[in-house]
């Protein structure tokens, strides 16, 4: 066994064989939902071979777009990719654009891992307005007799919003609420009591004020909301504040800067796309460990594997790599042990491959 920090990575030979997809007909294939924006997407642009669409599993930074939700990006991969296991690692509302992260194939086993990542968003607010969505999509009130605050005034207010703080989702989110999501109830006209819950906020820096707009960038952990931010803080101020846009600037070593447009994914058949990144960048913040062909084959019959020379605090999750640098499995280091105890084994899509190099 190796252990090294991230190895450089290679996109071949084990992982362009992965994952042997069950074949899909050509109804599944093509998704239930027609191209959400842009030109047609011809069936040859989508699927590309079948073959080749099958083997392939990874991830893709995407830029989405305002006006479209989370779910319709993830609609739109699934005719593109000609499979329907793919999932996005984090809502981005109608409203917001930015980094949204894609997983398709038996990477969306590891869309937790990209989750948990910080995430970076650059918020305009508006102030001296309410809403009962917390932004401008919702009824928005202009409050009478706003008092306009102060830059300093606001500057002060906003270290109250760091660290671990409590807060309260939107009426209209997600969250569930006596068995069904928030916005249902709210959607029927009801007020709903929405428990305040622990969320983290590494960061929020003031960026532009000019009455009445309002520009902050923050860096926080999962499941906080921006739009309630904006609004703890108008009504802290006085004077309330509704969100009124938000870009997801990066979510962990996912950047703007790197992501790709819908446009630009549209140009080339999924079989041929180059953005597709391997599924081992989902856990490129993990301490990550080498290991032989042998002990790849015993985690792929649950066993625990040697681990002695390193150094780890109990319950360290690590990501096991295959001799070729490719990702096998998340195991737990065991201290008193030093051991590791598969936890996710991804290797029954190499067992073929390691039988025929004689690895296993």
């Amino acid at each position: 066994m190796k252990c090294s920090g991230p190895p450089a990575i290679h996109f071949e030979e084990l992982y362009n064989r992965a994952a042997r997809c069950p074949g899909a007909d050509e109804q599944s294939r093509v998704g239930p939902h027609g191209p959400p924006i842009g030109n047609r997407w011809s069936q040859k642009q989508i699927l590309g071979r079948k073959s080749d669409v099958a083997d392939r599993n990874g991830l893709i930074n995407v830029h989405k777009p305002v006006g479209i939700t989370s779910r319709r990006v993830v609609d739109l991969f699934s005719r593109w990719a000609g499979t329907k296991r793919v999932g996005h690692a984090g809502t981005l509302d109608p409203l917001a654009s930015g980094v949204l992260v894609v997983c398709v194939g038996w990477a969306t086993r590891l869309v937790e891992h990209v989750q948990s990542r910080s995430k970076r968003y650059e918020a305009r607010f508006l102030l001296g307005r309410r809403s009962n969505t917390d932004d401008i999509t919702g009824d928005v009130i202009e409050v009478a007799d706003a008092r306009v605050p102060q830059l300093e005034e606001i500057a002060s207010c906003l270290p109250k919003f760091v660290g671990t703080i409590l807060q309260t989702p939107p009426q209209f989110s997600a969250v569930h609420v006596a068995g069904q999501r928030a916005y249902a109830a709210a959607r029927r006209g009801e007020v709903v009591e929405i428990a305040p819950r622990p969320v983290v906020i590494q960061r929020v820096d003031l960026r532009e004020f000019h009455w009445p707009e309002l520009a902050l960038e923050i860096e926080c952990g999962s499941g906080t909301y921006i739009r309630s931010i904006g609004r703890d803080l108008g009504e802290l101020l006085g004077c309330g504040a509704v969100m009124s846009a938000l870009v997801r600037s990066g979510v962990g070593e996912f950047t703007l800067e790197t992501a790709v447009s819908l446009d630009d994914l549209q140009a080339t058949p999924f079989a041929q796309s180059t953005a597709l990144l391997p599924p081992l960048q989902a856990v490129g913040h993990l301490p990550q460990v080498q290991v032989s062909g042998a002990e790849c084959h015993a985690l792929l019959q649950g066993k625990w594997i040697d681990a002695r020379e390193v150094d780890w605090a109990e319950g360290t999750t690590v990501a096991i790599l295959t001799p070729g640098g490719e990702l096998f499995a998340l195991a737990e280091f065991a201290a008193d042990s030093q051991c590791l105890r598969p936890r996710q084994v991804f290797g029954a899509v190499w067992r073929d491959d390691l039988e025929t190099q004689g690895l296993a």
